[in-house]
């Protein structure tokens, strides 16, 4: 071999090995790293996806960062991508078509984000797509055809969600599914044309979901007994029940195709008809009972017209009525229509649904054509004739409420009748120290009990006591006043020298003995 050939081999492979080993490391965004065909940009608190990601780059990891929507575009250079991870990041919600761009992806993990819901097209263009991670998200419900664009998918991972309700057609379009995980949901129910696509199912894991054993999972039971169970493991066959209460914690292939029982529903609206004005709004309440609860619709008989009004048919709290024709809740529904015009005049109905039967019952609504005209406002009152308007914090007895002035009303008759009580006491206290005899004081004169007593005057005035007061004796065998009138009395008293008109006290009768 000539010395300069492994030199001139080494420049003519450089070329090819150029285009399929791309230089990732010249073109590797910030922080992230890159080699041969791997672009690894996980835990770097990213919000968004970083640009510059080499074109030929087949495997992106963008895990465990703050992703929390997915820019639409953002993915369109990365044609060649075949596995994308990122899980454990902020994404609430999906773009239709977010993924058109990469028909050759093989893996999708979206596992642990906040995902609610799903939309038909946010999987388009993924046609050769065979493992899909959905687990550890919010997910309530799966709608018809969510899956629909993925004819090659063989695993689904949609455990550790929330979901409630699993349409009859959410799986459609799964032909090629070998596993289906939808354990540790809240799944009550699962209907048998629900799993009717995956004719290529090998594993399906429904354990620790609430369901409830009635008469629609008669067929869930059976399908296990028959043939099912080679798709269930030892304990995927555990299918527990949560109710009714006389199942609870019993497994399904333990209880016996008598006790799945149902209850059809009844369906009571009142009243049957109502005439409305034009421009109002009405609401009619649907109450159904039946076991397990029953799925109530609204709907219009008649075919909608041009013009028929969008907002037709409403629950109660405004939700939009599906298509605007119809509208469905659990146990109650309530038609909800907004300024009515000729348009919502017909017949309605009002179906209520379960795995027992189903139930309807009619409704007719009139629509006044004449719409009403508003009364004229009476004249106010003249200002005289007004009565004082009391504002908040004003202490007006009449603002004040029926129990609080009960309460003052008591309390002033209550204070008024102490008053009463404390006059009538003190009336009565004066008049019995005016009866009693009073304390000894200046001026007032002492009689004392001497029978035997001083006869003289000189004897008098030697009793007198420590304070000046002159003591005399008092025969009480004699009257202290004189009987007869009083002008007699004095007159006599007077005798000779009296001075008519004088008017004197009666002299009190003591006899003073010497």
């Amino acid at each position: 071999m000539a010395p300069g050939t492994p030199a001139l081999l080494l420049l003519l492979l450089l070329p090819p090995l150029l285009l399929w080993f791309p230089p990732c490391a010249a073109t590797c965004p910030a922080a992230c790293r890159c080699y041969s065909a791997t672009v690894e940009c996980g835990a770097l608190r990213l919000h968004v996806v970083p640009p510059g990601i080499p074109p030929g780059t087949q495997t992106l990891f963008l895990q465990d960062n703050n992703i929390s929507r997915l820019e639409p575009g953002t993915l369109a250079p990365l044609a060649a991508l075949r596995r994308l991870y990122l899980h454990n990041n902020s994404l609430r919600a999906l773009e239709t078509g977010a993924f058109r761009a990469q028909p050759r992806l093989l893996e999708l993990a979206l596992t642990g984000n906040r995902l609610r819901g799903l939309h038909g097209g946010a999987f388009a263009g993924l046609t050769q797509l065979r493992i899909l991670y959905l687990a550890g998200n919010q997910l309530v419900q799966l709608l018809d055809f969510t899956f629909s664009h993925l004819p090659r998918l063989q695993e689904l991972h949609l455990q550790e969600n929330n979901i409630e309700l699993l349409e009859d057609q959410a799986l459609a379009g799964l032909s090629s599914l070998a596993l289906l995980d939808l354990s540790r949901n809240q799944l009550g129910t699962i209907s048998q044309e629900a799993l009717q696509p995956l004719a290529s199912l090998q594993v399906l894991r429904l354990t620790e979901n609430p369901w409830r054993c009635d008469c629609a999972l008669h067929w869930l039971g059976t399908w296990i007994k028959q043939g099912g169970q080679r798709l269930l493991s030892s304990r995927d066959k555990k299918i527990m029940c949560a109710e009714p209460p006389r199942l609870a914690l019993q497994s399904l292939l333990d209880i016996s195709r008598s006790s799945l029982i149902c209850i059809p529903p009844s369906v009571h609206v009142q009243p049957l008809e109502v005439t409305a004005n034009l421009g109002e709004d009405l609401r009619v309440a649907c109450q159904a009972s039946g076991y397990p609860q029953p799925l109530v619709t609204w709907r219009k008989v008649s075919q909608p017209r041009e013009g028929w009004p969008q907002d037709q048919a409403r629950l109660e709290g405004g939700a939009p009525g599906m298509g605007g024709q119809a509208a469905s809740d659990m146990g109650s529904g309530m038609l909800f229509l907004t300024n009515i015009t000729l348009a919502h005049a017909g017949k309605y109905e009002c179906e209520a649904s379960n795995a027992g039967g189903a139930a309807r019952v009619p409704f007719r609504l009139l629509v006044n054509a004449s719409r009403q005209q508003p009364q004229q406002p009476a004249p106010p009152p003249a200002p005289a004739a007004r009565e004082p308007r009391h504002e908040a914090g004003s202490m007006a007895f009449r603002a004040l409420g029926l129990a609080t002035q009960t309460a003052v009303a008591a309390a002033i008759t209550l204070l008024a009748l102490t008053a009463l009580l404390l006059a009538a006491m003190i009336c009565r206290r004066r008049r019995r120290r005016k009866k009693a005899r009073g304390p000894p004081a200046e001026g007032a004169l002492f009689v004392n009990d001497y029978s035997d007593g001083p006869c003289t005057f000189a004897q008098l005035e030697e009793l007198r006591d420590e304070r000046g007061h002159e003591m005399f004796v008092i025969d009480r065998s004699k009257p202290l006043f004189a009987e007869g009138p009083a002008e007699a009395t004095a007159d006599r008293s007077l005798g000779e020298g009296a001075v008519p008109g004088l008017r004197v006290p009666p002299p009190v009768a003591y006899d003073l003995r010497g």
